[in-house]
């Protein structure tokens, strides 16, 4: 037998080697073409959106800045830092609501200008136009606006209807006007102690995304013959349902965060049949905290209503009556809702939070 210690090399099919290489290479380009392809795709969307969103701040920026003309905002006003800003949704036949809320817990003349400056809180009543714009009813606010300047004029067609567009206007145009921490709605048949409204939310300015009021979870009301009828029922479920958790009406109060969101996307924002359940569904998706408190919805006629926080030394903030969703009667029982739950005056001009 015969050994050997040559190794004896296979030798190489060279013509399927080099096939199989640029196959391989082949298909590793083809990869890597795809993550690139992915990655690039990626970034274009991206880009897309962030270009998007530019161009949605220029708009919201460019909107506020025509609105602080329209307004007449001066440029103190625009620099300045606000606290709260309180819009009393209002209607045009509602004088005497307007009037009995002036003569009771909204400071009027130097006292209104002095809140804005000092305390840092404006309040307006919240109107908009009538269909007739020169009409009867155009020429009263007018007037009244002359007589005590505390009107913000919408851009928005009045009717009872149209309060889910009233208020996103209402807040599209106040962050757009006043740099604050809050934005307030509350109705003209409601009572408002400001002193105590600003110490309560004074706990939650430091929450970027803040949304407070009494928060109720009511049915959805299926039948057209009833009061708050939702057309768009269907859309929460089965008959007997009930509404997604949502800040009652009569009062509530977003944070500039929230207010920001609604400016820059208020042509997107669907608007329900009522104006609570629309706020309430602009939120849903976004991470925002939801504060229950029931300081903003005291009883001004149960006998554990605001009288008694009052005498016990817990002002309520908001005060009026859930069967009248409002104060009954406001315009006559206003000033003594005011005389029996009404806070200090100091309580407003000595606070310092």
């Amino acid at each position: 037998m015969f050994f050997t210690n040559r190794m004896w090399n296979v030798p190489e099919a060279r013509g399927i080697s080099r096939l199989s290489k640029l196959s391989l290479r082949s298909r590793d380009c083809d990869k890597n073409n795809q993550v690139l392809d992915y990655g690039n795709n990626t970034m274009g969307i991206l880009d897309k959106s962030i270009s998007s969103l530019e161009m949605k701040l220029v708009a919201a920026r460019a909107e506020r800045e025509s609105l602080s003309g329209k307004f007449n905002i001066s440029k103190e006003a625009k620099k300045r830092k606000y606290f709260m800003v309180i819009g009393i949704n209002t209607a045009f036949s509602s004088r005497k609501r307007r009037d009995s809320v002036r003569s009771t817990w909204m400071p009027q003349g130097e006292k209104l200008k002095k809140l804005e400056e000092e305390k840092g809180i404006v309040v307006r009543f919240v109107i908009g136009h009538s269909v007739l714009s020169r009409g009867i009813l155009e020429k009263a606010i007018e007037a009244e606006e002359k007589e005590h300047g505390d009107f913000l004029r919408l851009e928005h067609t009045e009717g009872y209807m149209a309060l889910s567009a009233k208020t996103k206007t209402f807040f599209a145009t106040a962050v757009s006007l006043w740099d604050a921490e809050f934005y307030i709605k509350v109705d003209d048949d409601v009572h408002v102690n400001l002193g105590t409204l600003k110490k309560t939310l004074s706990e939650h300015r430091n929450k970027p995304r803040v949304y407070v009021g009494c928060m109720k979870s009511g049915p959805v009301l299926a039948r057209k013959d009833v009061k708050y009828h939702e057309p768009e029922h269907w859309k929460f479920g089965e008959v007997g349902n009930r509404y997604f958790r949502h800040a009652t009406g009569q009062f509530y109060a977003i944070s500039k965060d929230l207010a920001t969101y609604i400016l820059i996307n208020q042509d997107l924002l669907h608007k329900y049949a009522n104006e609570d359940v629309s706020l309430g569904s602009w939120f849903i998706g976004l991470d925002v905290e939801h504060v229950n408190d029931k300081r903003l919805c005291c009883s001004t006629s149960s006998p554990r209503g605001c009288e008694l926080k009052a005498v016990m030394g817990n002002v309520c903030a908001a005060s009026f009556d859930w069967q009248c969703s409002g104060i009954c009667l406001s315009a006559e029982r206003m000033a003594d809702v005011h005389e029996r739950c009404g806070e200090p005056e100091n309580v407003l001009w000595t606070s310092n939070s």
